[in-house]
């Protein structure tokens, strides 16, 4: 049963992410009075299919991708309506909408989370930890604190590395490969650089020796956060496949769809009620969504990044680049991308036997 329902969490997540990204493109495209042919959610055999005015609209059945097919994307149409026949800057911005709502959904997942909280955090230290040493007197049990930290301080940089929220402090805290960093704080209004501070807690020889504040919850407050929450997880996405380039992560890192289920089924499973676990599963949603909002931005061949840069040399030589040459680049990306995902998936399913 509990498989059933994890399957279940996972079709919605994926339907959501695919959905609100092929949404992206299709509002954009009937803003613009483009004609928009087909638009699917999920691949392969349909599921369920209507046609309303020009677009027929399918529900199918794996849910691991969609599109939004638009008259003369791909191929020469005489139809104005066409894609090929509006002015390059609003075909920007139906190529760049997919990206941009799964961002947004993101920001308005977080949201939802913070409204679920009592406070807004902040990257403010409240209290570091503390233990009884042997003559009953209560001391710091923090590393970080007998290192030149202060409560009250504000953490605005680690290592030079501009801190959003506690989204990317934690990160960059976990993941980097030095004990000791350079700290800038804002203590009494002015920016404060603490050289080699190490984080250590003596209670639990865990990395987390302090605690940070939190703001009273009200509009400004919670949109200003997920603003800023956002970033920070746009940053650590783009950070994450700078260090895939770079060799710090190898193909075994990697997930894809079967991985993605056992790890939305750690979430569906983690907390000790139903709020805490739908938290944990909000919170993997927020970064599979903005992962893919990021992951399409790049200028990899078959991606929406590809395509809008086709059309900035479009729009700088005011000319197009042959369709032929423009459809054989996206195919063969989308072939390498396809088969990338099917070494992945291997490998998912190898791990789900071992």
């Amino acid at each position: 049963m509990q498989h059933i329902i994890t399957l279940l969490i996972a079709i919605l997540v994926f339907g959501l992410i695919i959905g609100i990204h092929e949404f992206g493109h299709f509002i954009a495209a009937k803003l613009h009075k483009i004609q928009v042919n087909h638009f699917a959610i999920g691949m392969g055999p349909k599921l369920l299919h209507f046609k309303k005015g020009e677009t027929e609209y399918s529900l199918r059945l794996l849910p691991i991708g969609g599109f939004c097919s638009m008259e003369g994307e791909d191929e020469s149409s005489d139809n104005p309506n066409a894609f090929e026949k509006k002015p390059v800057w609003r075909r920007m911005t139906v190529v760049l909408a997919g990206a941009f709502m799964n961002i947004l959904l993101g920001f308005l997942l977080i949201i939802i989370l913070l409204c679920m909280c009592t406070k807004v955090p902040t990257t403010q230290i409240a209290q570091f930890a503390e233990k009884t040493n042997v003559t009953g007197e209560t001391v710091t049990a923090a590393e970080s604190e007998r290192c030149g930290l202060q409560i009250g301080d504000t953490i605005v940089a680690v290592d030079g590395n501009h801190i959003f929220s506690t989204t990317d402090l934690m990160y960059k805290l976990q993941t980097t490969v030095t004990n000791s960093f350079d700290i800038t704080v804002k203590r009494n209004g002015e920016r404060i650089v603490i050289e080699n501070v190490t984080f250590h807690n003596d209670n639990n020889d865990g990395l987390l020796d302090f605690a940070v504040m939190g703001k009273s919850k009200n509009p400004i407050s919670i949109v200003s956060y997920a603003a800023k929450d956002t970033i920070a997880t746009a940053k650590i996405i783009w950070m994450t496949l700078g260090e895939l380039v770079t060799g710090k992560y190898g193909l075994q890192d990697l997930s894809g769809p079967v991985g993605t289920v056992s790890v939305i089924e750690q979430a569906a499973s983690t907390g000790e009620n139903f709020k805490e676990r739908l938290e944990s599963v909000i919170n993997l949603t927020i970064f599979i969504t903005i992962n893919v909002g990021v992951f399409n931005l790049l200028p990899i061949p078959g991606l929406d990044g590809s395509r809008f840069i086709f059309l900035l040399v479009e729009g700088i030589r005011r000319k197009p680049i042959k369709k032929e040459r423009e459809a054989m680049v996206h195919l063969i990306g989308m072939a390498v991308l396809f088969l990338f995902m099917i070494v992945v998936t291997l490998q998912d399913v190898g791990r789900f036997f071992q």
